[in-house]
């Protein structure tokens, strides 16, 4: 579990989270509406090197970035998905072929429809204001 105490340790619970994501790389990031998700992803696109302004890609669905080493990185938010079918019109299942990093919020909308090897990320938000990352397989 990683601790964040305030946005200042954000670069640092970054840091942490790659360096422990090993050979995973599609990540579902759930969570309560303010919990940081978008903050958080941000955060760790920063420290792999990701040169573009990261920001939520609600409308979009998915925004591509590229990496310091040149791997890219799809960011989606499936907030405003209504039906998972949604996400199979735009080739959800083709981005998770290959070798990008796919980091995903609001993954419930879609969760029968990622791959197994999907690693969930819980992200709470504490009483205090702490936020913690706390890592699970379904």
């Amino acid at each position: 579990m990683i601790v964040i105490d305030g946005l200042e340790q954000l670069p640092l619970a970054a840091r942490r989270f790659a360096e422990e994501m090993g050979q995973d790389r599609i990540f579902a990031f759930s969570g309560p509406m303010g919990a940081g998700k978008t903050t958080f992803i941000k955060a760790l696109c920063q420290h792999l090197g990701v040169a573009d302004n990261v920001c939520s890609p609600t409308f979009a669905l998915v925004n591509p970035y590229l990496d310091a080493q040149g791997r890219t990185i799809f960011h989606f938010d499936f907030y405003r998905l209504d039906e998972p079918a949604e996400a199979l019109g735009f080739g959800l299942h083709e981005y998770f072929d290959g070798e990008s990093l796919c980091l995903m919020e609001w993954p419930e909308k879609v969760a029968g429809l990622l791959p197994e090897e999907t690693v969930w990320i819980d992200l709470d938000l504490r009483d205090d204001g702490r936020r913690t990352l706390a890592r699970r397989r379904p």
